[in-house]
């Protein structure tokens, strides 16, 4: 059964009958970044320490899936383009649920002794997870696509800023909630939980998203691919930018919990009394800088992404020094409000630097560019830190925004953010 349609489909506004649709996405974004921080924070490390198998390979199953993910997400962007928003995010919940069952039955048959051969052991959960960087890439481009869709420039900004929270919003609330589930009901259970409640997403937004037709190229005009168009000088400076963030950001979540083990001198469990709290405390900050500060500060997207990366920038170099937890929890806090900041300015300056026919393409090259950091950053950042000096990953980190602060500054497009802030509101 097809969903209802919108019947303001040619009205950008963000008219109060799609705020049900914006919700919606921001719950499948929820459940996305919610399972992974879980993953990331409460399952895999503990999982793999139990079956024996090295640190690196865990690194390994993670880089591998971003890579999948760089790769995936300009095809889901570019398909979501000719089959439609809804069921591209849709396909990718599904595929996003069915990794995470793959992965439960894997650790599941590893813990029980079926399965011990350590090679055969990384091999399936390396494969499950990787289904994630396949297919469940095509959710986060196809949202971004379908709010770009549905919004004017005057508040794609926001409106984009907000659904994405659901991110963020997951991000905070997953580990505190994997931890109790993990305490209670055992270590794969918030694998199994994200299972059900991405298929339970992938089912509602398939059949409860409005979309009246998919959106189509406009007629007569060239097709664009992203192999073409991630070098458009009307979007490449958002791409390079996104790229070094993407880039920092990886250095600096893997190295942030070795300084800390360092700086407070705790190892194993007890480096999460003080991890958790920090990661938490910086996802709470993008979380305020999404909800709370980009619709009431009114800036343009060019100003979000300088103020962001040196935000970011002083909660790096912020870390070098420091001695005590509060000032790493407030270079957590930098950090995070900084990505809140800086994050949907790149995304709305680069859909509002394309046409309508390309918001697919560009939004999956957005994603793309996300993932990338996450690809190398396992090895890099902790090499660094471990081979160098403690201090260059984040010496590193604070200059690249340090310097792409000015890079925004000069090259991101301001004649599409004053057409985005003179554009006229939506009629109460």
């Amino acid at each position: 059964m097809d969903a209802p349609v919108d019947s303001h489909e040619t009205d950008n506004a963000p008219r109060p009958d799609r705020r049900g649709a914006f919700r919606l996405l921001f719950f499948a974004l929820a459940v996305i970044g919610a399972g992974n921080t879980m993953l990331i924070a409460a399952v895999l490390p503990p999982l793999t320490r139990h079956l024996g198998l090295p640190d690196w390979m865990a690194g390994a199953i993670f880089s591998l899936s971003a890579a999948m993910w760089v790769i995936m997400s300009p095809f889901w962007g570019r398909k979501s383009n000719f089959w439609g928003r809804r069921r591209v995010a849709a396909l990718g919940l599904a595929g996003y649920s069915a990794s995470m069952l793959l992965f439960g039955i894997s650790g599941l048959l590893a813990m029980t002794g079926i399965v011990t051969l350590p090679l055969l052991i990384f091999a399936m959960l390396l494969a499950s997870r990787s289904l994630f960087g396949l297919f469940g890439s095509g959710t986060n481009p196809a949202a971004q696509a379908y709010v770009a869709d549905r919004t004017d420039p005057a508040h794609r900004t926001t409106e984009i800023a907000s659904v994405t929270a659901g991110h963020s919003f997951g991000t905070v609330a997953g580990p505190a909630f994997a931890a109790a589930l993990v305490a209670v009901f055992g270590l794969l259970t918030p694998v199994f939980l994200t299972f059900f409640l991405a298929a339970a997403m992938s089912g509602l937004i398939l059949t409860r998203l409005p979309e009246a037709t998919p959106p189509q190229r406009a007629v007569g005009g060239a097709r664009i691919t992203t192999r073409g168009l991630w070098r458009d000088r009307r979007v490449i400076a958002y791409l390079v930018f996104a790229t070094a963030l993407s880039l920092v950001t990886g250095v600096l979540m893997q190295t942030f919990v070795f300084a800390v083990m360092d700086k407070m001198q705790v190892q194993g469990a007890q480096a999460a009394q003080f991890t958790g709290p920090a990661f938490t405390i910086g996802a709470m900050a993008t979380l305020m800088a999404q909800l709370v500060l980009i619709p009431r500060l009114d800036m343009s997207n060019r100003r979000l992404m300088v103020v962001g990366a040196l935000s970011i920038s002083f909660g790096a170099f912020l870390i070098i020094p420091a001695q005590d937890f509060a000032t790493l929890i407030l270079a957590q806090f930098a950090i995070g409000l900084g990505q809140g900041l800086a994050r949907p300015g790149f995304f709305a300056g680069a859909s509002l630097a394309v046409d309508p026919d390309e918001q697919g393409d560009i939004a999956g090259l957005v994603m793309a560019t996300n993932a990338i950091g996450f690809v190398v950053s396992p090895f890099f950042g902790p090499w660094m830190y471990e081979f160098a000096h403690p201090a260059v990953p984040f010496l590193i980190a604070g200059t690249v925004l340090l310097v792409m602060a000015p890079f925004a500054a000069v090259t991101a497009n301001p004649a599409r953010d004053e057409l985005a802030s003179d554009a006229p509101g939506p009629a109460d």
